[in-house]
């Protein structure tokens, strides 16, 4: 299939929506559908996915590029499935005239084109690492942007936990099913002479239920054990190369890594639960997800972050996204965004929660041009008086107290980084600072403890304390929203896929729904507020 651009941008003479009534044209003009049309249809950059199709310009050309982004954004945007976006996109005429297919007789949609299009992008993603459709979405909203002028350097910072669509599973049940399928592989290539007669019962429909729901609790540890080591048989007689490319080969040898070990006599032991990492098979249909608690609660699948850039009015939009596995740290999205930020870039102010600071993310943001704002940090909170406090610049000796007192002797613990200075008995006897310090009485002097980290905790703790950051800090709780809207409203949660890649298209997707739902309200608040300005004219 071969590439070729979409022509067609303007309504023809013949077109079929100068035919509607004046009322129906009205309707479709007062509608979603004329932004949509209007702003967000020509800015799709159709060439960004040439790279999808073929070169050879004889071949039958693909279905328009900005046609099929469009459509899938619509589709997030009112929570569709394939089916009702091609009946929403034959019958309703709010969507073809967003799409610009309103001259067409037919409209140029298959009950495959968007799956297709959604392999083309997988596919070309795992074999590059580039994920175009990410790409597009976040220059459409720096399109949103300039129309709503937000030309603000202001921004803000959260992740928010996307479930797995995957059924959760116990470790008995991962185990048992990933051997349950390698042995159906082999049945259904027609190697049943493989299978030994004690493991022809996984093929039995019923066996499921008696092995899984049919044990008792005190028989969980033996029974895991049984299957583990049946596990082991099925991985010995799956061991020539003909096996090794099947994914149920695959999973079953991760499972033995993840889930067992051998005994100095070579027998197969389930792990304790504690040496189970994260990253381990949740779910067969779902290799790809992770576990992690966070909060109090237990998560399957995958983390997303979300930049939000704050306009003067108080308009915002998500300018940056991320997608990972769930055991990816808050910390790690807020380095990985400022490793993309250049030197010479603006300057701007990023508002975030303690998770994503850090002495590291605060030192390269300084590095970047950028201020990065931490509210609510993390872990304990020291005295301000240990803000005063002077170090050398290895940060190994104490050299003056707030009260310009320097140590007798200053001894420097590698393995925790913290400073014991001595003080003469006088110092610190009547020192007015004596219970803010909590210095340890000595026969001969008065002992502090005290760390660099301690001192820099306590100086933005003291920063955070102005005006100027007061007002930053109370910008922070409105992006706690997003992940409430993204999952009532476009179901994260819920989508109907499996995998880290094809997961990330549908997210990449609401996001971009719910960017175009923020230009939508402040295109119409714009109109409204013109119209009541010509009014009172």
């Amino acid at each position: 299939m071969s590439f070729k651009t979409n022509q067609t941008q303007q309504l023809t003479l013949t077109d079929s929506f100068l035919n509607l009534t004046a009322r129906t044209q009205k309707i479709v003009r007062n509608s979603w559908a004329n932004e949509f049309s209007d702003i967000v249809f020509p800015a799709i950059n159709e060439e960004r996915f040439s790279v999808l199709y073929s070169e050879h310009k004889f071949s039958r050309p693909n279905t328009p590029v900005n046609f099929i982004i469009g459509a899938l954004m619509l589709k997030e945007n009112g929570g569709l499935s394939d089916e009702s976006l091609i009946e929403s996109i034959c019958c309703d005429i709010r969507y073809q005239y967003a799409l610009h297919t309103t001259h067409l007789e037919e409209q140029p949609v298959s009950d495959r084109t968007f799956s297709r299009f959604r392999e083309r992008l997988y596919y070309y993603e795992l074999e590059t690492g580039r994920n175009l459709l990410e790409e597009e979405m976040m220059d459409l909203a720096g399109v949103y942007s300039e129309y709503m002028n937000l030309n603000s350097n202001l921004k803000r910072m959260d992740s928010l936990m996307i479930a797995s669509n995957s059924k959760r599973m116990s470790r008995l049940e991962i185990i048992y099913t990933v051997t349950a399928n390698a042995l159906r592989l082999i049945h259904r290539v027609g190697e049943d002479e493989l299978i030994p007669i004690e493991l022809l019962h996984f093929l039995d429909a019923d066996d499921y239920n008696k092995v899984i729901y049919h044990c008792k609790g005190e028989d969980v540890a033996s029974r895991l054990e049984e299957i583990l080591n049946k596990a082991e048989k099925v991985k010995q007689i799956m061991s020539d190369e003909q096996w090794h490319n099947f994914s149920e080969y695959q999973l079953l040898i991760r499972v033995l890594l993840e889930q067992s070990s051998k005994d100095k006599e070579g027998k197969v032991r389930a792990k304790d639960k504690k040496e189970i990492s994260s990253s381990s098979l949740q779910n067969p249909s779902d290799p790809d997800a992770t576990y992690r608690h966070k909060a109090g609660r237990d998560h399957k699948g995958y983390v997303g972050n979300i930049i939000e850039t704050i306009g003067e009015n108080g308009d915002s939009l998500i300018t940056g996204i991320g997608y990972e596995q769930n055991n990816y740290s808050d910390s790690t999205f807020c380095k990985d965004y400022l490793e993309g930020r250049s030197e010479e870039d603006a300057p701007e102010t990023v508002i975030v929660d303690g998770a994503f600071g850090g002495k590291e993310n605060q030192e390269l943001a300084a590095s970047k041009n950028t201020t990065l704002v931490v509210t609510a940090l993390t872990g304990s909170k020291p005295n301000p008086i240990f803000a005063d406090f002077e170090f050398s610049e290895d940060g190994r000796q104490i050299l003056r107290c707030p009260m310009g007192y320097a140590p007798i002797k200053t001894t420097h613990y590698r393995k925790t980084g913290m400073c014991r200075a001595l003080f003469p008995i006088d110092a610190c006897s009547n020192c007015l600072n004596r219970d803010a310090c909590n210095p340890k009485e000595q026969r001969k002097s008065f002992a502090v403890h005290a760390s660099v980290s301690m001192a820099e905790r306590a100086r933005y703790l003291e920063l955070l304390s102005s005006d100027e950051y007061q007002q930053l800090t109370k910008q922070r709780n409105a992006i706690e929203g997003i992940p409430s809207v993204l999952r009532r409203r476009y179901r994260v949660d819920e989508m109907p896929v499996f995998g880290f890649h094809r997961s990330r298209v549908f997210f990449t997707l609401k996001v971009g729904a719910y960017n175009f739902n923020k230009l939508l309200r402040y295109s119409r608040r714009t109109r409204d507020n013109c119209v009541q300005n010509l009014v009172m004219a």
